[in-house]
C-alpha cells in the first residue's frame, strides 16, 4: 500500500474517530451519548434479595421518628400528614436479632385521606457481603392493609448504579400496642 494512502487513511480515521466522540461536548453543550462499556458496564444482572425491614416506632430506641404532621392528623382516620423519618434495621431473617444486612433509611408519609396508603422514600443501604456501600432506592406507594404491596426501585448506587426493578413487601408481623412492625422485602433488582 502507498505511504501516502496509509497516511491519508490514518488522518482520516484519526479525525473520524474524535469528531465523533466528541459530538455534543461542544461549547455550552451539556450531554453527550455515552457506549457503556466506556463506564466499565457489562452485561447486565437481575438480582433478588429477601430482607426484613424493622420498623421500630416505640420505645428508647426508635427507629422511626414521625418529625412532621399536619393541624388534622391525630384526627384524621388515615394519619393524613404524617412524616417519619426512618433507619430501620434489614436482616436476613425475620427476627431483629437475625443477621443485619443493611439499613432502610429515608422516610414515609400517609398520603392518602381516604385509606391508609404512604408514600414511600427510601435507601436499602447493605451494609454486608460483596454488595458492603451499596444502595438501592425504593420509591411508591404502600397502601398499607394490601397484603402484597409493590413499590418501584427506581435506583443505586455502588453495585447497583443504573438499578431498576420493584420491591414486594409483605407484613410479617404487627404489634397493635406499639405500632411496630416487621415487614418482609422481596426486591427485584436489574443492575450491572
Amino acid at each position: 500500500m502507498d505511504r501516502r494512502l496509509l497516511k491519508s487513511s490514518l488522518w482520516f480515521m484519526v479525525f473520524f474517530f474524535i469528531f465523533f466522540n466528541l459530538e455534543g461536548t461542544a461549547e455550552g453543550s451539556y450531554s453527550r451519548v455515552l457506549n457503556p462499556a466506556t463506564l466499565g458496564l457489562k452485561k447486565e444482572k437481575l438480582t433478588h434479595f429477601r430482607v426484613y425491614w424493622h420498623d421500630i416506632v416505640s420505645g428508647s430506641n426508635a427507629t422511626a421518628i414521625r418529625v412532621a404532621e399536619a393541624p388534622t392528623t391525630n384526627t384524621s382516620a388515615t394519619g393524613f400528614g404524617a412524616v417519619v423519618v426512618i433507619d430501620d434495621p434489614l436482616t436476613e431473617g425475620p427476627e431483629l436479632s437475625s443477621k443485619h444486612v443493611g439499613q432502610a433509611q429515608g422516610f414515609y408519609a400517609s398520603a392518602s385521606q381516604k385509606d391508609v396508603g404512604l408514600l414511600m422514600a427510601m435507601n436499602f443501604a447493605f451494609m454486608e457481603g460483596k454488595y458492603n456501600g451499596s444502595t438501592i432506592t425504593i420509591m411508591g406507594r404502600n397502601h398499607v392493609f394490601s397484603q402484597v404491596r409493590e413499590m418501584p426501585v427506581i435506583g443505586g448506587s455502588g453495585l447497583f448504579r443504573f438499578a431498576r426493578g420493584y420491591a414486594q413487601a409483605r407484613t410479617h408481623t404487627f404489634d397493635l400496642k406499639t405500632g411496630d412492625a416487621t415487614v418482609e422485602y422481596n426486591v427485584y433488582v436489574f443492575h450491572y
